[in-house]
């Protein structure tokens, strides 16, 4: 298993992502299941394998063998991705200050009152 912390700040591709997705929805598949799971006109086998090889070694997926096959799994959690790409964009864009970066979105992101509310509420709780 890898650490979360080895995968932060990797870039992933749309089509990384989207495979991403598909590992966190259905847990361990073979690249033959990951394929089926595409719409028609489905990618090539090889351009998936490629990709799902890729994001072993970036520390996404892991692998178990089956003689000369193996079944990938997502090595790290949803919630641990998208923990540590909020973590990354901030420390980035925003020098690191949450402050900057939660007033940005209030700001820019028309934010109802509502959801300023409840923005408040979580503050206040922490």
């Amino acid at each position: 298993m890898y650490n979360i912390n080895d995968c932060v700040m990797k870039r992933l591709t749309p089509r990384e992502e989207e495979i991403m997705e598909t590992y966190w929805t259905h847990d361990a598949l073979f690249v033959r299941e990951l394929l089926e799971l595409f719409p028609e006109p489905r990618p090539h086998f090889n351009t998936i394998s490629t990709i799902v090889r890729g994001l072993e070694d970036k520390g996404f997926l892991g692998h178990e063998s089956f003689g000369k096959s193996h079944r990938y799994f997502a090595a790290i959690s949803k919630t641990d991705f998208s923990s540590n790409t909020l973590k990354g964009i901030v420390e980035k864009y925003y020098g690191n200050s949450y402050l900057h970066a939660v007033s940005t979105l209030v700001k820019e992101e028309n934010m109802s009152d509502s959801e300023i509310d409840e923005l408040i509420a979580l503050i206040k709780k922490k």
